[in-house]
């Protein structure tokens, strides 16, 4: 048997091998690494958890900032009922007695010659709630706008019901025009007029715009009028063909009557998109909701080379950092001669191909210089070299004009060579008055008046070689300085 170890006694120790050395270092490095690892992660968990507690303390702060403001302006809303009220009613009690009066009055109307006449007639009308009256005289003064866009909303407070009234005014036309064969004459600047004049008469006398005083039946009216004209769009044509006056109307009646739908927004856009080139389409689609979708719809406009339309949405919504305007408006230009290029080399325009290409030209310089002195952009864009340009196309265009001098041998080329004057009567001096100019309507195509005397070749008058035609006016792009478009100053409120 062989003996065993006593362990009181002192036995040789094993030395440790250099591997086992390097592996227990390892371990202790991988250890120290992921406990900074750890550390790492806990101090990052902590860091989110505090700014997550902080964004929360302060959603926190602002809802119950929000909801005391809120609570506070129904408190304000409840407290005004009364007095806004007791205002009214003794507001229908005054147009009572003004309604009587009025009705007593054998000639109500007055002259027109003056505001004040122009007001006692709208009065009038307001008064005895007779909206057929008052749409005559407002759609056929259109010449009066300005001074009518002043004194409606005025005369509109007399109404006892001002906006059932309006609807009645303006139904002749909107939502669907039922005028018959007086269609051509379009009323959209009126119904538009109106339709802003009503916002000031039926503001909350005590707490402002933030209330309109317009009863739940009439508001329904509204939205089904709405509707109509929405079905009505396939008549129309489509989005595509509706007419911009139309869509201004549809629009203004949307927000004046507070029924601007968000379900609806996409077809408040296309209809936008389709008439952006009517100056109060910016703040349009603002006042219906539509400021978020700003940035793409300007990137639409652009894509279609609307630069001019996009230029006004984006000082609207204040974007000019994110779409600057000086290279819009050089890309417009650049558009513009090519299109004036492709004008010249086609086929159908010969023998005008030049006028045209100029006038197209032309219009887009007057479009950019009149948005450079809009926008105050002089320093960024300087308008001289337009200017310079638009005065050479300007002067081209006027040495067309003057009719060339045709030799009068040419104008009796065709007459016998030899012509015998009768000896009975004198020569003629040569300074023979020239024929007058044929109207403009008259080309160069058409031959002049044939002279009753028989003269010699050198003692012949000279006679215009062309006649210029009457100017044929083509609409610069976009409709921006070409009276194409009804000037319509919108007023907001």
């Amino acid at each position: 048997m062989g003996s065993v170890p006593n362990p009181g006694e002192l036995t040789e120790l094993t030395q440790p091998s250099f591997d086992e050395f390097q592996h227990q270092t390892s371990l202790m490095t991988g250890c120290t690494l992921m406990w900074k690892e750890l550390s790492d992660h806990i101090s990052s968990l902590e860091a989110n958890l505090m700014r997550q507690s902080e964004a929360l303390k302060r959603k926190i702060e602002a809802l119950d900032s929000e909801t005391k403001t809120s609570l506070d302006s129904l408190k304000k809303r409840e407290l005004s009922i009364d007095d806004s009220v007791k205002i009214a009613v003794n507001r229908v009690e005054l147009l009572k007695k003004d309604a009587l009066k009025t009705l007593n009055d054998d000639n109500p109307d007055g002259e027109v010659d003056n505001g004040d006449g122009l007001l006692q007639i709208l009065k009038s009308t307001c008064l005895r709630m007779e909206a057929q009256e008052f749409w005559n005289f407002v759609s056929g003064r259109k010449k009066d706008i300005e001074l009518l866009r002043e004194k409606i909303p005025e005369a509109l407070s007399e109404c006892i019901d001002p906006a059932k009234f309006v609807m009645e005014a303006i139904s002749e036309v909107f939502p669907v025009d039922k005028r018959g064969n007086e269609r051509g004459n379009d009323l959209g600047w009126a119904c538009v007029l109106v339709l802003e004049s009503l916002i000031p008469a039926v503001v909350d006398p005590v707490i402002g715009k933030s209330r309109m005083l317009i009863t739940r039946s009439v508001k329904e009216k509204a939205k089904e009028i709405a509707e109509t004209w929405k079905r009505s769009l396939e008549e129309r044509g489509g989005i595509d063909n509706v007419k911009t006056p139309d869509v201004h109307t549809f629009f203004q009646h949307l927000i004046t009557f507070g029924i601007v739908n968000e379900e609806e927004l996409d077809l408040y856009r296309k209809l936008v998109i389709g008439s952006a080139w009517r100056k109060q389409m910016p703040k349009l689609a603002v006042s219906l909701g539509l400021g978020d979708k700003m940035p793409d719809m300007i990137e639409e406009l652009i894509s279609k080379g609307q630069q001019l339309d996009a230029i006004h949405f984006t000082y609207e919504v204040g974007l000019v950092d994110r779409f600057p305007p000086v290279p819009l408006l050089k890309a417009f230009l650049k558009d513009a001669k090519k299109a004036a290029s492709s004008i010249l080399e086609d086929p159908n325009n010969a023998g005008r191909a030049a006028q045209l290409a100029a006038r197209k030209e032309q219009s887009a310089l007057r479009a950019v210089m009149k948005c450079i002195e809009e926008y105050k952009l002089e320093a960024e864009l300087p308008p001289e070299n337009l200017k310079k340009r638009l005065e050479q196309l300007e002067k081209t265009k006027t040495e067309k004009r003057k009719p060339a001098a045709v030799p009068a041998n040419k104008r009796t080329r065709a007459t016998p060579p030899s012509i015998v004057r009768s000896p009975s009567h004198p020569q003629y001096p040569a300074a023979i008055p020239a024929y007058p100019s044929p109207p403009p309507a008259m080309y160069g195509t058409q031959t002049p008046p044939t002279c009753p005397y028989m003269y010699s070749p050198e003692a012949s008058p000279q006679l215009a070689g062309s006649y210029p035609g009457a100017p044929m006016n083509y609409p610069a792009y976009g409709g921006y300085g070409n009276g194409i478009a009804p000037a319509y100053q919108q007023a907001y409120y």
